[in-house]
């Protein structure tokens, strides 16, 4: 899959200039990776950087999180969107694949790839040693959130979402892949009117619901029905409890640090 199509002109130029470390990947996240992008959707670029040696072992130690957010594009003409690139230290995002947050796991897998590298190749071989039961805990928890908040706005987003993380986490529960694009999964999945609120999400980002869209009452025992489906799934999995690439990842990080120290 081709990430360039989602990626404003100029934005990787950006980042080249502006991130202080080299990259190990970079892919594209939230609502593109999800399938339900609208013509005024953010850009979310994802990634891990290296920091040398010298910020890790020393007093003064360089930056694990890098951040950086800005419009790209023209907005007279209606192509101004917000990028906004979020890279982790490749040993703070190895730790956080060792629990069982799903984001990281989404970010790494990522078929929107900008930007790769044989660390990125190496990470993504480790996969089915990360994914276990206890990863559910993730999606569930993130659908109830995003549940509360389409109660409360009434907005097409949140319920997207709720509807997204759920079979995201029905379908690694039940095969131990990661799979986040909803066009993917509703078919195999979801209630049959998931495609017409994909489609209606196009048009904004903001809005409720089509007029046409199920009412809140079937909306709400279809999600308590896949929330039931998730648990059970998760009940009899054969997946373990916990990641069996710890010594895997360390290795990853040590021979990473050495490697980039090494080209200084």
């Amino acid at each position: 899959m081709n990430a360039e199509t989602h990626l404003p002109a100029g934005v990787l130029d950006r980042v080249e200039r502006a991130h202080p470390y080299p990259r190990a990947f970079l892919t594209i996240s939230g609502a593109h990776l999800y399938g339900f992008p609208s013509v005024d959707s953010d850009v979310d670029v994802r990634g891990v950087h290296l920091l040398p040696l010298e910020e890790v072992v020393g007093l003064r130690t360089g930056t694990e999180t890098v951040t950086a957010m800005w419009n790209e594009g023209d907005e007279s003409d209606g192509m101004d969107v917000e990028v906004d690139v979020v890279t982790h230290d490749v040993a703070k995002f190895c730790r956080m694949l060792l629990t069982r947050n799903g984001y990281v796991l989404e970010q790494l897998t990522s078929p929107l790839v900008v930007a790769t590298s044989p660390v990125h190749e190496e990470m993504l071989a480790l996969v089915p040693d990360l994914v276990t039961r206890n990863h559910a805990h993730h999606y569930l928890g993130f659908a109830r959130n995003q549940w509360s908040l389409y109660e409360k706005s009434g907005m097409l987003k949140p319920l997207l979402y709720t509807f997204r993380v759920l079979l995201t986490g029905l379908h690694l529960m039940r095969t131990g892949e990661v799979e986040a694009d909803l066009r993917v999964l509703a078919p195999r999945y979801g209630p049959d009117y998931l495609p017409d609120l994909i489609e209606a999400k196009k048009a904004a980002e903001k809005g409720p619901p089509p007029t046409a869209a199920p009412g809140r009452d079937l909306l709400g025992a279809d999600v308590v029905a896949l929330t039931e489906r998730i648990e059970a799934e998760r009940e009899r999995s054969l997946l373990p409890a916990e990641p069996g690439a710890h010594d895997a990842l360390h290795d990853i990080v040590v021979r990473t640090r050495l490697a980039e120290r090494s080209r200084a």
